[in-house]
């Protein structure tokens, strides 16, 4: 796979995985919001008045459903409006605490797999280093005389295959004629047309599967490497 498409697919996981986990932190909220909300109509209502002490506390943890809440909820005062309003609040580690993150531990932990996995196919790619040519994703190693995927697999050609492949690579423009293919590859051969269609026909595929490139013949007189 593309290195492109890789890091794509990593930043869908991260989406999704940061979505999952906010998306049962809001729902955690809600319930936490209802369940305060309660607790306090009950509690003020059972005190019949609106100031706060040790028993309305008490009182308010009592009517909390929400189990994991007692003890973490607090009561304040807001005073920015005219006159007091009492407050049921909870801190957001808490709410988050509450919340069931398990499906988003089980994304987050595929994500960081799959960075692993990004990063070790990274480094698997070939360098380009000295005498290393590289083209529609297929890399010439010219010290080695190798072939090599962009994933850094060495292509398996035969010693034709690898000699036609040489001598695209080696031309400026990637293209040949059909008469400088048969005086390189079988210069005492009078007509070695059949012998070239068949040695095309059989490179043709192992090209296309292991790059970005592809073959293309001009009227049987000239081929060029492409880009695809």
């Amino acid at each position: 796979m593309k290195q492109k498409y890789l890091v794509l697919v990593l930043l869908g996981l991260v989406m999704v995985s940061g979505a999952t986990s906010f998306g049962s932190y809001q729902a955690t909220e809600r319930l936490v919001e209802d369940d305060m909300s309660q607790a306090l109509a009950s509690a003020l209502a059972e005190q019949q008045n609106d100031v706060i002490s040790a028993d309305t506390i008490r009182v308010f943890n009592s009517h909390l459903q929400l189990e994991q809440l007692r003890g973490h909820a607090v009561l304040a005062v807001d005073t920015r409006q005219k006159g007091f309003r009492c407050e049921a609040r909870c801190s957001a580690a808490t709410i988050f605490l509450m919340s069931d993150q398990r499906p988003a531990s089980i994304l987050w932990m595929l994500t960081l797999l799959w960075a692993g996995f990004c990063l070790y196919s990274h480094r698997r790619q070939v360098p380009l280093l000295a005498g290393m040519y590289q083209y529609g994703g297929l890399n010439y190693a010219e010290s080695e005389g190798r072939f090599y995927d962009a994933e850094g697999r060495q292509i398996k050609l035969t010693p034709m295959q690898q000699q036609l492949m040489e001598m695209f690579f080696r031309s400026s423009s990637h293209s040949l004629t059909k008469t400088e293919i048969c005086d390189a590859l079988w210069p005492k051969k009078p007509d070695a047309s059949e012998t070239l269609y068949t040695l095309i026909r059989r490179v043709k595929p192992i090209i296309e599967a292991h790059s970005n490139l592809r073959i293309e013949v001009d009227r049987g007189k000239a081929y060029e490497l492409r880009i695809r």
